[in-house]
């Protein structure tokens, strides 16, 4: 399978396939394709991995597309303005992404919920506590909001994170939640009363326009009903 992402605001990824290669991706995500492309819908893995998915942000069932008789295109376009971003997991190399960040991937990746550790992380993080593990072998393309910083934290070295702001970390990477110290900070400081701290060693990816902020911002702006 090639691959090319292209568009800065709004990106799309096209994606070339082989005779016999397969897609999987989520109901919805695609957007045009080769004639040659057959879908199936499929729980992929049985119903308790499809109410898995479904609680880590996705739908309960995938459609996978498979070129047939000769190469195929398909290409799947991001849902918000934001960037689309490649990775390849295999063996030890697992990746956990933001809640609804997976967008597709090749045949051989699984998507399944991955709960932080510590049940803090989950009620005071302000973004849920379930997110999404992607593990198995290939490349699997993710979707996050607005543009996209990466940092590579060395074992024990920590960032802190406003909500919302995690995109993507390796699996190798652990999270917790922290209070902002001092009462008048977190009465008044306008930052929330929580920050989430990533620890090395591993990647991280940071997002610069978390969709629930946007939603933040239109909030006054939106009429409400009498």
């Amino acid at each position: 399978m090639k691959y090319q992402i292209q568009g800065e605001t709004l990106p799309v990824v096209i994606c070339e396939l082989e005779a016999g290669e397969r897609m999987i991706t989520e109901g919805g995500a695609m957007s045009w394709m080769s004639p040659n492309m057959k879908m199936e819908t499929t729980s992929n893995g049985g119903i308790g991995k499809a109410f898995g998915r479904a609680f880590s942000g996705e739908k309960m069932f995938q459609n996978i597309y498979t070129a047939q008789g000769g190469p195929g295109m398909i290409a799947f376009a991001s849902s918000f303005p934001g960037s689309i971003r490649a990775f390849e997991v295999s063996s030890g190399q697992d990746m956990i992404f933001q809640k609804s960040a997976f967008l597709a991937s090749e045949a051989g990746v699984q998507l399944s919920m991955h709960f932080r550790k510590k049940l803090g992380a989950g009620f005071f993080g302000g973004e849920g506590f379930i997110m999404q593990k992607v593990s198995g072998e290939g490349i699997v393309f993710a979707e996050f909001d607005g543009h996209v910083i990466e940092y590579e934290l060395e074992a024990g070295q920590q960032i802190v994170i406003d909500t919302g702001h995690l995109a993507a970390m390796s699996a190798t990477c652990s999270m917790d939640i922290q209070s902002v110290p001092g009462v008048k900070n977190m009465l008044f400081g306008g930052e929330g009363l929580f920050n989430t701290v990533i620890t090395g060693p591993g990647k991280v990816w940071l997002q610069t326009m978390p969709i629930s902020n946007v939603a933040g911002v239109l909030r006054p702006y939106i009429p409400t009903g009498n």
